[in-house]
């Protein structure tokens, strides 16, 4: 049985299981924005925000790592159409976390809120518009949809590729030794 090695450097682990808690945390704390009117509302919002642009920092710098060291190769027994779907699942991944803070950021300025961050006030990145407002609302609300979806899809994949194929794809980033 071929397994994946080297495993992805501890930086890698360590950006990958932050933002996994960081975007988990996004997704719920939207969920509650969307349910509510009350005052949760708001502190719900005075969260998700900085956690947004913290998520987009480090969608840049894992970006900049992945560039820098690379990733362990897939096992050389895993079939043509798993590995596209790998590759295809991780463009997808960089791209919903770096599209989903820029489309919330672009929301808010279309909707002349203020982001901030740190008592930094960001600037706006699109015009003042309640058309492209709405527009972009409905287009982060649908992307963190399929954010979820993809997330479900890739916790199956690593389960099972943990539990059934047992091939050291789940271990190179899990960072556990490869089982014998």
């Amino acid at each position: 049985m071929n397994r994946a090695s080297p495993a992805f450097s501890p930086l890698q682990r360590a950006l990958h299981w932050v933002m996994a808690l960081g975007i988990l945390a996004m997704l719920f704390i939207g969920v509650g924005m969307m349910s509510t009117i009350d005052r949760v509302y708001l502190a719900l919002v005075n969260i998700h925000k900085p956690l947004g642009i913290a998520i987009l920092v480090l969608a840049v710098l894992r970006l900049l790592v992945r560039w820098r060291n690379g990733a362990p190769p897939l096992p050389t027994g895993m079939p043509a159409p798993m590995r596209l779907a790998a590759k295809l699942s991780h463009l997808a991944f960089y791209g919903l976390m770096i599209a989903m803070p820029l489309l919330g950021w672009a929301m808010l300025s279309a909707a002349d809120y203020p982001v901030v961050v740190a008592g930094m006030h960001l600037p706006p990145i699109v015009p003042h518009s309640a058309e492209l407002h709405a527009t972009l609302w409905a287009a982060h609300r649908f992307l963190a949809f399929c954010f979820f979806a993809l997330i479900l899809v890739h916790l199956a994949a690593a389960l099972y590729h943990a539990w059934i194929r047992r091939d050291g794809v789940f271990e190179a980033m899990a960072g556990a030794r490869a089982r014998r």
